[in-house]
């Protein structure tokens, strides 16, 4: 309209910060189906096996959840997504649709109720750890999602004995005793990552000795 269009010049997406940062976080939302497509075929293909895929899947799909709360009224839905920017990935809608891995939703080995426990579990640890890494600090977006951890954190039996479990409790109580729009300090944020970071990988190690003396 102002001139002729110049095929050397970058065609740019955004004019503002905000605009900016909504492409980002779209961008980041594509990586995610993609990278989950790509992680279900592997799967059924038997490249990856059962210990690789598991981890990796509910990783995937707990920042897919980060995500669309990040996004917004952007994103009505994935399936609108996916039509909009011409995604065809059924394995990842499928399983984005599931909510777990395909090892939980088709399980027949510990029984389908301590699988799911277990997936439950470690998406609860992930998406809390996440959450402290985009920088979310104050009581009212900590203590929920710390909660719900340590509610399925809690189920299995060997978990009053697990060094992490007073850690996590003791950091609950602290965050209860907060006003909603308080926020812990950074100092205390990276602790806290630590000391969930340090139960995460004693949950883990906790169920594979299990598995091993049965």
């Amino acid at each position: 309209m102002s001139g002729p269009l110049n095929l050397d010049e970058e065609l740019r997406l955004y004019t503002t910060n905000a605009e900016r940062e909504k492409h980002s976080l779209l961008a980041t939302l594509f990586g995610i189906i993609v990278a989950l497509d790509y992680l279900e075929r592997a799967y059924v293909r038997d490249s990856v096996t059962a210990a690789e895929y598991s981890p990796a899947c509910i990783r995937l799909l707990s920042q897919y959840k980060t995500m669309l709360k990040l996004v917004g009224d952007e994103v009505p839905s994935i399936e609108q997504f996916m039509s909009r920017y011409r995604m065809d990935h059924p394995a990842a809608l499928h399983r984005l649709k599931v909510g777990v891995p395909a090892t939980v939703e088709h399980s027949s080995e510990a029984g389908p109720e301590t699988s799911k426990w277990v997936a439950e579990t470690t998406q609860s640890f992930i998406t809390f750890m996440d959450a402290l890494k985009l920088r979310l600090r104050a009581k009212d977006q900590l203590h929920p999602l710390l909660q719900e951890l340590v509610t399925g954190y809690a189920r299995f039996k060997g978990s009053k004995d697990w060094e992490g479990r007073s850690k996590m409790v003791g950091w609950l109580i602290q965050l209860n005793g907060m006003k909603a729009s308080e926020e812990i300090t950074e100092e205390q944020s990276r602790q806290l990552l630590f000391d969930i970071e340090n139960a995460y990988a004693e949950f883990f190690r906790s169920l594979s000795n299990k598995d091993d003396s049965s």
